[in-house]
């Protein structure tokens, strides 16, 4: 019995030994923190699995686990300095005049030319529609709504004689800018002068409503408001003097 104990003892097998594997089986494999070398190499797991981006070492090389999807990267300084513009708006639509803050057209269709372009006939041509509409809303804000009443009404505000003297209460008014666009109205040839109206009167009609063709155009609505209603003004106080 003693001398069994004291001779020598068979090395036992290691973990590996006993699920039949060689040390050649465990070479690359990935051991995590806690994990003894055998589990590390399952059989039908690759040793060698490689992380995907986003994902650790030990998640790569288990079966059936899908790797996380990479981050998007944020967008460089450059590339967002290289991205376009957005559209600016086109010149002699809405686009900021010289005077108060822009405004839009009422209707979606600009000129072919900016404002600064256009002829001065091609100006009092729209200017006299914007200028029609303002004294009809003017004339609406009474309360005598019949009609006649209002078409009477309208006539003394839109008559050549009128406007002329609308442009010459106004006048003094006017940036350099703007007396200029009155010039170029004032001295288009407009062909045939109307039988109820003088030269000189119709001639000031037609800068007037250069005048505020090329406002409207330029988006200059709050200066266009502000010159009519001054000019309004003064006709309705010289008609009461009169």
């Amino acid at each position: 019995m003693a001398a069994q104990m004291s001779g020598p003892q068979e090395p036992r097998a290691g973990a590996s030994e006993r699920q039949g594997l060689d040390a050649g089986d465990l070479t690359g494999a990935a051991v995590r923190p806690g994990q003894d070398v055998g589990a590390a190499a399952r059989p039908g797991q690759a040793a060698d699995a490689t992380a995907q981006p986003g994902q650790d070492a030990a998640a790569a090389g288990r079966p059936g686990l899908a790797a996380a999807p990479p981050s998007p990267a944020a967008p460089s300084a450059a590339a967002q300095s290289a991205a376009p513009a957005s559209p600016r708006a086109p010149e002699g639509g809405p686009a900021a005049p010289e005077h108060g803050a822009p405004a839009a057209l009422w209707f979606p269709d600009p000129p072919a030319k900016p404002a600064r372009l256009l002829p001065p006939l091609a100006l009092a041509y729209i200017g006299d529609a914007v200028y029609e509409v303002a004294v009809r809303q003017h004339v609406m804000a009474r309360p005598n709504l019949r009609p006649h009443h209002l078409h009477g009404q309208s006539t003394k505000y839109v008559s050549a004689k009128a406007q002329a003297r609308l442009l010459e209460q106004i006048e003094p008014l006017l940036t350099e800018e703007e007396k200029d666009v009155v010039r170029q109205g004032r001295n288009a040839k407009s062909g045939t002068v109307p039988k109820n109206a003088n030269v000189q009167d119709y001639r000031l009609a037609t800068a007037l409503e250069s005048l505020v063709g090329y406002l409207y155009y330029t988006g200059a609505h709050d200066r266009l408001r502000e010159l009519i209603a001054h000019g309004f003004a003064d006709l309705e106080d010289n008609r009461d003097r009169d």
